[in-house]
């Protein structure tokens, strides 16, 4: 029996795989290429995005009065303590009462009244992510190190009751969506409980789980009645062998059955994650498209991106413009372009006289960040404001050492506040250190 401070080793290559020749091969077509790395482009040129530099400046002069709401933003972004600016460079914060303390100074400032979940840019956050788990059933190459990863310790991770007081913070601050990940939620077994206790807050109107599809069939359907709305199933072959080399275990039948049981208990869409990445699943683009003729089914191709561990290289990321093309070329026409709601991080189409539709999330080639309204709580419970951003701050510390729900609502906004207008390059994302993607939370 393992002592709980014991840091457990998740290895990647352990039990049912390919063979070690075959997993070999396909980590070293995944390999950075010599030749110089340049951007993938879109039909609007290479990524821009980059990440603002922190201001340095230290103020200790309020903010003038009579500005307008973005013009406060602006000047707040700098009125702040000597602290803050120390931070953005920092590793995850530790110190939440310091935080709460420096929250409360300058609430003091005029003009001071940003939501919990505003950020200094005026982006507003409606959609949580939680991750329940950082176990998995699969070993994903672009999400899982070849070597894998060090669990947290069970007595680490966020308890139900917990996930429950979280969740009841952000939907009491405006949270409308949540959605739930991993590693993989279903290993979870309160996981119908939660949805269910989710389900039921006042002012959640879609509960969501994004699932590798291996052991959902089994509780899907009382995943339904307990009060899931949408449901994603990540799948990035259509192919049982190549499966296998992908995720090194075995199960791709089981993957498809969990699809077709989402079209039968009514959820429209069933939404498909498909991570492509040149000469690995690019020459299945329009097998994907084929999902969406005849079926309640929404193929979100997805541009590989960069996370510890993963072997990423711009060589591998096919970008949404021929992603695009590949697909037209299949069903030889245009694809229709569909309305995005606010906040939308794909690209939506339907192809002609197809049932289902394609959706391409640009990550990589287009970056959507000024209309992100998402934040993540992993399974540790740190608080993680953007995807690829290496701050983070722990809910679960201030919470088992007697934050009450007020400070842990001051922690949050001063977590949101400090959020970026943009993430980094593709390039800068790669060399920075981030958590492999399986403890992220998918």
């Amino acid at each position: 029996m393992l002592r709980a401070a014991t840091r457990v080793r998740f290895v990647a290559c352990s039990g049912a795989t390919a063979s070690t020749s075959a997993r070999s091969a396909l980590y070293a077509s995944l390999a950075c290429p010599t030749e110089p790395q340049r951007a993938p482009e879109d039909e609007e040129g290479p990524s821009k995005a980059k990440a603002e530099p922190p201001d340095t400046a230290r103020r200790s002069r309020r903010p003038p009065e009579g500005l307008s709401p973005a013009e406060l933003r602006a000047e707040l972004r700098s009125f702040m303590p000597e602290r803050v600016a120390e931070e953005e460079a920092a590793a995850p914060v530790s110190d939440w009462r310091a935080v709460v303390e420096q929250q409360r100074a300058l609430q003091a400032a005029p003009g001071w009244s940003p939501s919990t979940l505003t950020d200094s840019f005026g982006r507003v956050h409606s959609y949580l992510r939680i991750s329940l788990t950082e176990r998995c059933n699969l070993r994903c190459l672009y999400c899982m190190p070849e070597d894998g990863v060090d669990l947290t310790p069970s007595p680490d991770l966020l308890s139900a009751e917990e996930v429950m007081r979280v969740a009841r913070l952000f939907v009491a601050a405006g949270v409308t969506k949540i959605r739930l990940t991993g590693g993989e939620p279903t290993l979870r077994p309160d996981l119908v409980d939660i949805v269910g206790r989710l389900a039921a807050l006042r002012g959640v109107t879609s509960v969501a789980l994004t699932s590798n599809g291996i052991v959902l069939g089994r509780s899907l359907a009382d995943l339904r009645r307990a009060g899931l709305t949408h449901v994603n199933i990540s799948l990035d072959t259509l192919r049982p062998e190549r499966f296998l080399a992908l995720t090194r275990r075995r199960g791709h039948a089981r993957v498809l059955d969990a699809v077709r049981l989402a079209g039968e208990l009514g959820f429209d869409p069933v939404k498909v994650n498909v991570v492509l990445m040149r000469g690995v699943n690019d020459d299945e683009v329009g097998a994907f498209a084929e999902l969406t003729r005849d079926q309640p089914v929404n193929v979100r191709f997805i541009e590989y991106m960069p996370f510890d561990g993963n072997v990423w290289s711009d060589s591998k990321v096919v970008p949404y413009r021929a992603a695009r093309e590949a697909v037209e070329r299949h069903v030889g026409a245009p694809l229709e372009a569909l309305p995005a709601p606010p906040g939308e991080v794909a690209r939506n189409f339907r192809a002609p006289e197809h049932r289902g539709s394609i959706s391409f999330i640009t990550s990589m080639t287009k970056a959507f960040c000024g209309d992100c309204n998402r934040l993540r709580i992993m399974a540790d419970g740190n608080l993680k404001v953007c995807l690829f951003g290496a701050n983070e701050v722990s809910l679960r510390d201030a919470m088992r050492q007697g934050a009450t729900d007020e400070e842990l609502a001051l922690i949050v906004q001063a977590a949101v506040w400090r959020k970026k207008a943009a993430h980094a390059g593709m390039f800068e994302l790669a060399s920075t250190a981030n958590r492999a993607m399986v403890k992220i939370g998918g």
